[in-house]
Parts: structure tokens; C-alpha cells; sequence
């Protein structure tokens, strides 16, 4: 005790002011750093509310509900398939022809362009045939004049024909004066030499008449082939389609096979999907078949198969177990009749996916889908 404390000092409590107050709650303290001499921070770990679970769990029945529709009008969109069809997806294509120059030359006029529908026949470009046509003109010229040779060989065959005449008759009267002793064996000596010189030149001038045809059926055939060489310099679209791509201009000189256009024959068009190895075991050349294209989902468009490959695909070696087997994928081909494509090659579109649905069973029945649609 002080000695200037009073005895009643001691009875005194004590009371510390502006002391602050000790924890409130243990988790309401963060601990100091170490060596920072800093007082600890509180952190307050927020607990999800009743209102954000709230939200949490009506946006999962909002999604439910929206797949849950979704899913139903897929179902009423595609329904499920009967037994005995298979299903692939695949693009539309049409066959693409390449058309090209049979010799060389230079391009001299063009009469098409990319996207140009053009007919079987049409002329869609030209080349320079001007050498071509010298060509043929001298060739024609040769015809004229192997005409003419041949002309002057029959003319000599003819005139050398009445010389064999004279010399007979010449002969026949030297024997009958010789048998009456008015005339020499001399004399008949050089009629027979005079008829047999006749008849070797009568035979020359027969040899000159087939010389001469030769003549002029080498010239006919040159004549006629300038002529089909300038039409093989007259590109035309082997097929009705369309122009794809134009790979050359005019004035540019091309080789022998060298590319001007790249078109599409509209009559054959035809999609490739890949099935697995039981279903594709099933398909038969000739299956029923529709082409379903996701720009026109209502129209079912009638096709054929027409090939089915004897190798699978996707997979490397050959393999024997079942579940392997299950992998493989042949590539099956359904085409659409060319009499169905006739007259409509501007609607034709290459490269549109879409699903081509197989009869598998020739038994089974398309669906009300897939009944195809007259005039599609």
C-alpha cells in the first residue's frame, strides 16, 4: 500500500474507462499477421440466404420445364423410327465435271461464268482454231485437185482401153493374112508386141485410177480430221448443270487437258452416309431410301441406293471381337432418280446437310414423315 493512499482508497473499486470490449464472437476475429503490430481484422463469412436458394432453385425448374418442352417437340418434330430403317447424316451432292481442252491452244471467246445453268450442248467457250483452219483449207484444196487426178486416170484408163481394141483387131487380121501367105510372121511378131505394149499400159493406167482414189481419200480424211479438231476446240457442257468455278480467262494459252470450267451434272445427284456394320449388312442395291435436307425438314425426297462399299471405314486393322465389329461404318450411297432431276437443275443445291433415311427390311413401311411428297 502507498503511503500516501487513505485507508478508504483501498476500499474504493477499481474501474478502467474507454476499455474496449473483449471478443463477441470467436469467429468474428481474423488473426494478426505476425510482426505486423497491427490489432486483427474481423471477417464476416456470409451464409447464403433463403432468398438466393430461392432463385437458385426456380431457375433450375425454369430450365427443367424449358427441356422438358424442348425434349416434346423434338419427339413430335421426330418421332421415334419404326423397325427396318436406318438413319445417316450426310451433304447433298451432284457430280462434278471437269471441262477441259482435248489440245493444246489459246482461249479465244468464253460464254459462260460461275453460276451460269447451262443446257447439254451448250457451247461455253471457244479456242483459237485459226491454224486449224489453214490447215483445212489446204486440205480441202487437196481433195479438189486428188479429184481431178483421179478424173484424168479414169480419162487414161479409157483412152489406153481403145488402144488394146486397135491392137487386137491389128493382130487378128496379121494372123488371117498370114494363114493365106499375104503376110510376114514379121508383121504378126509386132502386132503381138504392139497389142501386149496395149494391154501393159491399160493395166498402168488402172493402177493410176486406184493411186489417184487413195490420193483422195487421205485428203477426205484430213479434210475431215481439221473439221473434227476445230469442233473439239468448241468446248460444250457434256451434261445440263451448273458452273461451279471458272479456272481459266480468255487469252491465256492452255495444254493439252488443261481446265476452263469445273461443273456441277444436276442429273446426278446423291448423298453418302456411313451406317454401322448391322445395319449396313441389311441394305440392299436398290433400297427404298429418302433424303430429309435441313433447309426443307417437311419435304422426304425419294432416292435409291446405288452403292454400298466393301470395306469399312474408320477403323485400321481388322479386328474379331463383337464390340469391335460394332465400330466398323460402310459407306452406303442413295442417288435420286435423274428422271425426278430432269427439267429442275435450278433448284439443286450441293453441299445442303441432311439425313438420308434406309429400308433395311424391305418389309417395313416409311412412316407418314417420310411418304415423300409428289412433285418434290
Amino acid at each position: 500500500m502507498n503511503e500516501n493512499s487513505s485507508p478508504d482508497d483501498t476500499k474504493r473499486p477499481v474501474t478502467i474507462e474507454h476499455a474496449p470490449p473483449l471478443v463477441s464472437n470467436a469467429h468474428d476475429l481474423v488473426p494478426a499477421q505476425s510482426g505486423a503490430g497491427l490489432p486483427a481484422l474481423p471477417a464476416t463469412i456470409q451464409r447464403p440466404s433463403r432468398k438466393r436458394w430461392f432463385r437458385v432453385a426456380l431457375a433450375l425448374a425454369v430450365l427443367a420445364v424449358g427441356a422438358g418442352g424442348a425434349y416434346y417437340w423434338w419427339q413430335r418434330l421426330h418421332p421415334p423410327l419404326p423397325p427396318g430403317i436406318a438413319f445417316g447424316n450426310g451433304r447433298l451432292e451432284a457430280d462434278e465435271i471437269n471441262i477441259d481442252t482435248k489440245y493444246a491452244g489459246r482461249i479465244a471467246e468464253m460464254l459462260a461464268d460461275e453460276g451460269y445453268l447451262v443446257k447439254a450442248g451448250q457451247v461455253v467457250a471457244r479456242m483459237d482454231t485459226q491454224d486449224l483452219a489453214a490447215s483445212l483449207k489446204k486440205s480441202q484444196a487437196q481433195v479438189l485437185q486428188a479429184r481431178r487426178a483421179v478424173d484424168e486416170a479414169n480419162a487414161n484408163v479409157a483412152q489406153q482401153k481403145t488402144q488394146v481394141v486397135l491392137a487386137q483387131q491389128e493382130f487378128d487380121r496379121a494372123i488371117t493374112l498370114l494363114k493365106k501367105g499375104f503376110q510376114t510372121q514379121e508383121v504378126v511378131d509386132q502386132r503381138q508386141q504392139q497389142l501386149n505394149g496395149a494391154i501393159a499400159a491399160l493395166e498402168a493406167a488402172t493402177a493410176r485410177v486406184t493411186e489417184s482414189q487413195h490420193a483422195l481419200e487421205a485428203a477426205t480424211h484430213d479434210v475431215e480430221l481439221y473439221t473434227v479438231e476445230i469442233a473439239d476446240n468448241t468446248l460444250v457442257a457434256p451434261h445440263e448443270g451448273r458452273i461451279q468455278y471458272r479456272i481459266a480467262n480468255i487469252g491465256e494459252v492452255l495444254p493439252a487437258g488443261g481446265k476452263v470450267f469445273a461443273m456441277l451434272d444436276t442429273s446426278y445427284v446423291y448423298m453418302d452416309i456411313y451406317l454401322p456394320t448391322e445395319a449396313a449388312g441389311k441394305v440392299r442395291f436398290g433400297a427404298d431410301a429418302r433424303i430429309v435436307l435441313d433447309a426443307y425438314p417437311k419435304v422426304a425426297i425419294p432416292a435409291k441406293v446405288s452403292f454400298i462399299a466393301s470395306q469399312a471405314q474408320f477403323t485400321p486393322k481388322i479386328v474379331e471381337t463383337q464390340s469391335e465389329r460394332d465400330k466398323l461404318m460402310f459407306r452406303i450411297r442413295v442417288r435420286i432418280d435423274p428422271e425426278r432431276l430432269r427439267g429442275r437443275a435450278d433448284i439443286v443445291r450441293s453441299g445442303l446437310p441432311g439425313v438420308t433415311y434406309v429400308l433395311t427390311d424391305p418389309a417395313a413401311t416409311w412412316p407418314a414423315s417420310l411418304q415423300g411428297t409428289n412433285g418434290q
